[in-house]
């Protein structure tokens, strides 16, 4: 077990990670508590939002310039697409910024829940894909799609906990482990974490990663929370190697009873 923990590693198109803690850079209350809940966090990869940087004026000041951006693996995301179309022309424009060739696909498909649009999804995929991007798309738990989008080419499948920025949890952990069941990809719980205990949960459910941004940034102590995070996801995966005892109807002594007084 020691040794199967020590090379545990978290591979995402060809791209090797120590940490399975992606972090996103929105919400927080200044740069420098930015910085430093990255830096407990121990995440090697953050995201962010293509649409919160000025790509015209890389002069002006924003978040990316305060962390040391050889240390981490940018994922770039489409936020605020509404089709397969728009999500395609942002996940270009980061390509040929220089931010990465890793896309993290994100359509929304109703501005109330912020559900993503699984058609939309699936189409900017498929695209992006054979333009050579490694595509890493947020779904719903929907264990269907998350196999189609494989089958396109899906680097990872990111399925959303519950819907964004709600901290309500894992709303249906079967569909979250039919999805862990089947996939050939690293599976990455995307949205609605809201505590430690939630992403425990979803890797002991055989998560490969967990994605968080308010969660973290809108914690009361956002630092504190990167790092119960950080522990709750190393807790949460060498629980789900180590396998847990099988849920049982009756209860069983701990104790064998053979052998004692008056027996």
């Amino acid at each position: 077990m020691e040794t199967q923990v020590e090379n545990d590693e978290l591979i995402i198109g060809g791209r090797t990670f120590r940490s399975r803690l992606f972090l996103g850079t929105g919400k927080f209350s200044d740069l420098d508590v930015q910085s430093r809940a990255v830096e407990v966090s121990g995440a090697e990869v953050l995201t962010f939002a293509v649409r919160r940087l000025n790509l015209d004026r890389p002069d002006e000041p924003n978040f990316l310039e305060r962390l040391d951006l050889q240390r981490f693996t940018l994922l770039p995301n489409t936020a605020g697409a509404s089709d397969a179309e728009e999500a395609v022309r942002i996940a270009r424009l980061a390509k040929a910024s220089g931010l990465c060739d890793m896309i993290k696909v994100e359509v929304v498909g109703n501005p109330k829940t912020l559900l993503p649009d699984p058609v939309e999804t699936l189409k900017a995929t498929e695209v992006l894909v054979k333009e050579g991007f490694i595509v890493l798309p947020y779904i719903s738990d929907d264990p269907i799609l998350a196999k189609r989008l494989e089958e396109v080419g899906a680097a990872a499948v990111m399925p959303g906990a519950a819907p964004i920025g709600t901290g309500l949890g894992i709303l249906n952990p079967y569909h979250l482990s039919y999805i862990v069941e089947e996939a050939k990809v690293p599976v990455i719980v995307d949205a609605g974490i809201g505590s430690p205990a939630d992403v425990a949960l979803a890797m002991e459910l055989g998560a490969d990663g967990i994605l968080l941004n308010t969660a973290v940034s809108g914690a009361q102590d956002p630092v504190l929370m990167a790092e119960a995070m950080r522990l709750a996801v190393e807790a949460g995966r060498k629980g789900y190697l180590a396998g847990r005892v099988a849920k049982k109807r009756y209860a069983s002594a701990s104790s064998p009873v053979e052998g004692m007084v008056g027996r």
